[in-house]
């Protein structure tokens, strides 16, 4: 379920001014000259760890970048530059799809800096490491869950920000792929004969997913079921339904077909060059229910 991210924030990739680096110095030497002496100075001075960063990540050098990164935290952690890196490293690691080392890197940072200018965009790219580890639908969904509930708390956090949009986005995409599972396993009790199991699966669907595209095949399904069984009445109304909300969809019209082929309605086939078009099945909805 790969999909582009909306980019890291431009001021992240900012140089440094030589009036931040003025006054790192001061920052750093806070001991007393034995301890001083005692200390290892810096290899190099905050903005060449930090800019060499910047550099590295460009060149998508991200293990070298996430160095960089580290030791601008590790030799100035007071600076105003170390949540930045720190957020820069945690980018680093997603890059590298290291989602572990991201989310850690994350979480670490929303909670020492929860009224960072750049809060939302650690959360959305902390929603980002779940929605990328999604698998595909013949394995469990925990992580399409964890995903989803990140993704909201990002729409909840920021809802008027362009990440709250993208991950609105992202939610949409999350749920097809959760009815896309409950389509698969219901399929394989339908095909095991199980069939009150795939009715609850198939059902599920229509009541939980009504936005994904898998609801017609879904009433399709359940109308299949209710014929297997001698439902007649449940099947005619699921159909009556599936008519109604997706007239000029091919799972009415396979559903249509199998009505017509057990006398369960009145009207006529439908031609081949009118199979995909809407106006037939809207007459024929008319006529059936």
């Amino acid at each position: 379920m790969t999909m582009i991210a909306l980019p890291l924030p431009r001021r992240l990739f900012r140089r440094l001014a030589l009036g931040t680096v003025l006054l790192l110095p001061l920052l750093a030497g806070c001991g007393s000259k034995d301890e001083e002496s005692d200390t290892k100075a810096p290899t190099a001075p905050v903005e060449t760890l930090y800019n060499n960063g910047v550099d590295a990540l460009n060149a998508k050098r991200y293990t070298s970048a996430i160095d960089q990164f580290n030791l601008v935290e590790q030799n100035y952690p007071f600076s105003t530059w170390a949540p930045n890196a720190q957020l820069m490293a945690a980018y680093g690691q997603y890059l590298q799809n290291h989602y572990a080392d991201a989310l850690t890197a994350l979480d670490h940072y929303i909670q020492l800096h929860p009224a960072s200018r750049e809060i939302a965009y650690a959360y959305y790219l902390r929603a980002l490491c779940y929605y990328e580890q999604i698998v595909d639908i013949s394995r469990d969904q925990k992580g399409t869950q964890d995903a989803m509930t990140a993704l909201q708390e990002v729409v909840n956090r920021f809802p008027g920000s362009a990440y709250a949009r993208d991950a609105r986005l992202k939610i949409d995409l999350c749920n097809d792929h959760l009815a896309g599972k409950e389509m698969d396993i219901g399929r394989w009790y339908e095909n095991q004969k199980l069939y009150t199991a795939a009715i609850g699966r198939f059902q599920r669907v229509v009541d939980n997913y009504q936005t994904t595209n898998h609801v017609p095949e879904a009433m399709h399904r359940l109308v299949e079921i209710y014929l297997i069984l001698g439902l007649k009445d449940e099947a005619k109304r699921t159909a009556s339904v599936l008519g109604y909300n997706y007239p000029g969809n091919r799972w009415y019209a396979d559903t249509y077909d199998q009505l017509l082929a057990l006398g369960l309605v009145q009207g006529e086939p439908v031609p081949s060059e009118e199979r995909n078009g809407e106006g037939f099945f809207t007459r024929a909805w008319h006529w059936v229910f």
